[in-house]
């Protein structure tokens, strides 16, 4: 799934076809479908219920809950764990894209983005007429909670740099991890990260309707300082990548490619997005641009970051 190459858009894209993925839904449990459709140019991306009439916007504006995931509201209508979807379509510069889901959650999958990008992959990214927009950070803007906080800071380079640490009780521990991002390296550094969480902490999520179809198909599950998957971790540093895809599915709710450098620290969905809703109410820190050519697909630019 490496060999592959996407050019530097510099207008607008969508999906070139419609392709379909089926699962379990990692919070309800119950079997669902996803369809990924092309959509317009200056459409953005938009989720849609089978069971529902109102579509949903893909927007900060739009986000209800960020409990163990992001949920998107519009009136009555909610869809739910729409994290990896966004990081996916952002992580491989895909603007515009109709979603339609037969219930009130995106598939769990393999717990992953890994199998939206490969769909995505399967089905090609079009370029559209229209020139992309994006939005370059201005000024360091920064939101706190107790000792977790995050940020966003200006940098020279057309690109979206993650730097994301976390810190868990073992077998996890403080683990860092720091990309530039481009296709390649979601791709092949951040896509395969699974969710993940601790035994101990079952009961307490079923009890408030959480995580109701996790299981170690889905989940990494860490309990008395050892993974139970049988599998094992797919690189020793797998959470900390899969909180840098979770952060780059919430920054795409801003509404257009961020070119600018994330940091956080012990850092979750309802941090990432009130540093989205700090960014995009405070005019200065930002300004939009049209037909900026981003740094994508340089082998050099895919390396890690040093520290």
């Amino acid at each position: 799934m490496t060999s592959f190459t996407l050019p530097p858009f510099q207008r607008q894209t969508t999906l070139a076809r419609r392709v379909t993925l089926v699962g379990t839904g990692a919070h309800t449990g119950r079997p669902c479908r996803m369809f990924l459709m092309p959509s317009d140019a200056s459409s953005g991306v938009v989720f849609s219920r089978l069971d529902a009439e109102e579509p949903v916007v893909a927007n900060w504006r739009k986000v209800r809950d960020t409990r163990l995931r992001v949920e998107l509201g519009a009136g009555d209508v909610r869809v739910s764990t729409v994290e990896h979807v966004t990081a996916a379509l952002s992580g491989l510069g895909v603007d515009n894209a109709f979603i339609e889901v037969d219930g009130p959650e995106v598939p769990a999958l393999d717990g992953s983005a890994r199998q939206i990008a490969e769909a995505i992959l399967e089905a090609g990214v079009q370029p559209l007429a229209a020139p992309r927009r994006t939005l370059r950070i201005l000024q360091t803007i920064r939101v706190e909670n107790g000792a977790a906080w995050a940020e966003l800071a200006p940098i020279a380079a057309p690109r979206l740099e993650l730097d994301v640490e976390i810190d868990f009780p073992a077998p996890i521990g403080r683990q860092r991890v720091r990309r530039a991002i481009s296709p390649r390296v979601f791709v092949g550094e951040l896509s395969w990260a699974r969710s993940f969480g601790f035994l101990g902490d079952a009961e307490r999520l079923w009890r408030e309707g959480l995580a109701l179809g996790a299981a170690l198909d889905n989940t990494v599950v860490f309990a008395q300082e050892r993974v139970l998957n049988p599998e094992g971790l797919r690189r020793d540093d797998e959470p900390a990548r899969h909180k840098a895809l979770d952060a780059l599915g919430d920054l795409a709710l801003a509404g257009a490619p961020i070119l600018g450098r994330f940091r956080s620290y012990r850092g979750g969905h309802a941090l990432n997005l009130a540093l989205v809703e700090r960014l995009m109410t405070t005019p200065a820190a930002f300004r939009m641009e049209e037909g900026v050519r981003p740094v994508r697909g340089s082998r050099a630019e895919d390396r890690p970051l040093s520290p």
